[in-house]
């Protein structure tokens, strides 16, 4: 095909962001099928809130283990080959999730699904930095909002699943198919982008992607706490019917998704810093809602609210730390994650110790008060304005892309 990469390294853009987007949407629908099965595994193994806390707590630490190994070997073999690579274990990954008989085994599988997760977010978001640098112009949400489709779609088919009684065995090796073939699709027109002068395994970041790492933080506490209570919340708190348990999460993700979709459009226009101050605000919003009004419809309204809040905050946060002029963007990228993903290690567990001590109830203010917190660091940050007045490039000109050279030079 005409599209394909040549051995000069020119790549069709429109090409690349079709194949970026893809990747997108395979590791969304990878986590998002874990996500709406978590209830069943709870049930299955006679697990407590603070008992699964607990065993949710190795997701978030396979994750922290990724970030140096990501940052380091994403500088030897290139994105393009990690985030093939990293996908696939993913896939493998999820299914043996559905295969673990105890304790033990859930969480030693939770490891390796928490490692290979985060392999793959480093590496396509290198793939979507290098793409958003060729349009000149904000595309990352996008991205995103593909991830959050795909998240939309495998609740919509955990919830199918449940209804139908379906073990999470048999779903989850269905999606490794699926993700296996969307794969071997779209690998081959990514951009191949490695870089022969590897950096070292882990690099301080400077002030400005230590902000944008606190911020993202806040906010991935926030949607580490949908994605693994939300059908709980349902189950325990709202006495949702049996059928409509995994309602919120699905109102979460499709918002989530929406949200990303015009993200780019907003941040294009009134600027990063204003971005946030409005996606924290509708997070905080939105969860005081769901605790005040613990019923299907309000809770189901608030969780709406929650998706359009943390729809735009890691995108945007990504989107700057790629943009680095004192790091490669895989590098910036998992610096910002380390920070970042800390949201991911220390919410869903102390969700449900407070859970175990308190109510679930309680544990929800807060995470309201981790969206109250975006709009406070974001209000007190010198964040630059992400509004530009660039002409837009031809969608379908090709491009010669190398990555950009760090300037030891700059300081924030």
């Amino acid at each position: 095909m005409n599209n394909l990469p040549d051995s000069k390294d020119t790549i069709n853009k429109l090409t690349l962001r079709i194949a970026v987007g893809a990747m997108f949407f395979m590791a969304g629908l990878s986590f998002s099928s874990w996500a709406s099965r978590i209830a069943t595994v709870q049930q299955n193994m006679g697990l407590s809130e603070a008992g699964l806390g607990a065993v949710l707590f190795a997701l978030p630490v396979g994750l922290m283990c990724s970030l140096p190994f990501s940052g380091w070997i994403i500088t030897k073999i290139g994105s393009k080959k990690l985030v093939i690579g990293a996908l696939l274990v993913y896939a493998i990954a999820l299914v043996t999730l559905g295969l673990a008989q105890n304790t033990f085994q859930l969480i030693i599988c939770l490891l390796c699904f928490g490692f290979a997760s985060n392999s793959v977010n480093i590496a396509v978001n290198t793939q979507a930095v290098a793409t958003e640098q060729l349009y000149q112009r904000p595309i990352m949400a996008f991205f995103h909002g593909l991830w959050s489709l795909a998240g939309f779609t495998g609740a919509g088919i955990g919830t199918f699943m449940i209804a139908k009684g379906i073990a999470p065995f048999h779903h989850f090796s269905l999606m490794l198919v699926v993700i296996g073939i969307g794969v071997a699709v779209a690998a081959r027109y990514l951009k191949d982008d490695k870089v022969t002068d590897a950096g070292p395994v882990f690099v301080m970041p400077d002030k400005s992607l230590i902000k944008l790492g606190i911020i993202a933080f806040c906010s991935m506490i926030c949607e580490g706490a949908m994605f693994d209570w939300s059908v709980i919340y349902f189950k325990k708190v709202v006495l949702a019917p049996q059928a409509l348990v995994g309602i919120g999460f699905t109102t979460f993700m499709f918002t989530m998704a929406g949200g990303r979709f015009v993200a780019d459009w907003f941040a294009h226009k009134f600027g990063l810093k204003r971005t946030l101050q409005v996606s924290g605000s509708l997070t905080a919003t939105g969860l005081l809602i769901a605790v005040a009004f613990p019923h299907v419809y309000t809770a189901m309204a608030g969780f709406l609210l929650v998706g359009a809040g943390v729809s735009s905050v890691v995108p945007m946060v990504y989107s700057a730390a790629g943009k680095s002029k004192t790091m490669l963007p895989g590098v910036a990228l998992a610096a910002v994650s380390t920070i970042g993903f800390m949201g991911f290690l220390v919410g869903p567990p102390v969700i449900g110790f407070i859970a175990g001590i308190a109510t679930l109830r309680a544990s929800f203010i807060l995470i309201a008060c981790m969206g109250i917190s975006v709009v406070v660091v974001s209000t007190m940050a010198k964040i630059d304005s992400d509004k530009t007045q660039e002409k837009l490039p031809d969608e379908t000109a090709t491009v010669d892309f190398s990555p950009p050279v760090p300037d030891p030079q700059r300081q924030d």
